[in-house]
């Protein structure tokens, strides 16, 4: 090889690695979800199609690396510092308020974009909506601050239960707003509550048959991963044990529960993918207003209803957003 041929050789092979680094990575999203992979399907197939929607496709031009928790909330301070070591472009959290507040901890830096289900502000995750000004922003679908609402549809259905069972699990950290929303709620309308307060598949079992001990003639279920994650346990104990019930999101309703109320998920997960789209844009997340709920929908299985032998008022039935017969 000449000289000249050596050296130009040489130059170009020391370009090589300045070469690589130039080039675009993949960016890479870390999902941290509170529940099961199994659970979590609906509303990741909504980000994904928001994502999609701003020009980033899973296996394209972006990864997507999971962290599931399956309702086990103590897994996800690690998962969340997992993820922040990882240096990924962008945490996105669902599946209960604890996954945010687990990305939170985990990094002050990285961009996280969070579907909570509480006020987003009340829980310290952002101090302001319409402008966050920090490294999170997102959706929240308020759902725990619906109790009271949830609460007096089920009085409206089955007005002849003076002592409605209330189903809570203390591992949310939103328990306690519950459970003092519901007890003002009852009280206002003159109904006795009891609490049942369960954190496994045995405990809410177990639970049921403690209602009937106590003579409660209907049941709210709250709003809690927990409980979603349990949706076929739940409905198939309602009917063994007879009791009126109503559950948070309308899937409920559509498997087999009395009655539902609550926001569409799917929407604030949609709102999740369209955000991490433009953050992978480059834009800010303390720019992005936290989004708030603007669909609710009250569900009533007539189906199940007359297999309780309830015979809701055509007041309430008229006023459902979806009937299922």
């Amino acid at each position: 090889m000449r000289r000249r041929e050596f050296i130009a050789f040489i130059g170009n092979a020391a370009a090589w690695p300045l070469a690589a680094r130039a080039q675009p990575s993949t960016p890479v999203i870390g999902w941290l979800f509170g529940t099961s992979a199994e659970i979590g399907q609906p509303t990741l197939a909504a980000f994904r199609k928001a994502l999609g929607a701003e020009g980033y496709v899973e296996g394209q031009n972006v990864q997507i690396e999971y962290r599931w928790a399956d309702g086990h909330y103590e897994r996800l301070p690690a998962m969340a510092s997992s993820l922040a070591a990882r240096q990924v472009a962008v945490i996105v959290t669902g599946g209960g308020d604890p996954a945010a507040l687990a990305a939170k901890a985990a990094t002050s830096t990285l961009p996280i974009v969070i579907v909570t289900g509480s006020d987003p502000v009340k829980e310290g995750l952002v101090p302001n909506l319409n402008r966050p000004g920090g490294n999170i922003t997102g959706a929240s679908i308020f759902s725990y601050e619906m109790e009271s609402k949830r609460l007096g549809l089920l009085h409206e259905a089955v007005p002849a239960a003076k002592t409605i069972a209330a189903l809570l699990s203390p591992a949310n950290p939103n328990v306690d707003t519950q459970r003092h929303d519901v007890r003002e709620a009852a009280a206002a309308i003159g109904v006795e509550v009891v609490p049942f307060d369960v954190n496994s598949e045995s405990e809410i079992t177990a639970a049921f048959a403690g209602m009937v001990q106590r003579r409660a003639g209907a049941v709210l279920v709250t709003a809690d991963p927990l409980f979603n994650s349990h949706r076929a346990l739940l409905i198939s104990l309602a009917a063994q044990y007879r009791l009126p019930a109503i559950y948070e999101f309308r899937q409920f309703a559509v498997e087999g529960g009395m009655m539902s109320y609550g926001t569409v998920l799917t929407d604030a997960y949609s709102q999740a993918g369209a955000y991490t789209g433009r953050i992978l844009k480059g834009e800010k997340p303390g720019d992005l207003p936290v989004v708030l709920p603007t669909n609710f929908q009250f569900a009533i299985n007539l189906k199940t209803a007359k297999s309780l032998g309830v015979e809701l008022p055509p007041t309430l039935s008229a006023r459902a957003d979806d009937v299922i017969e």
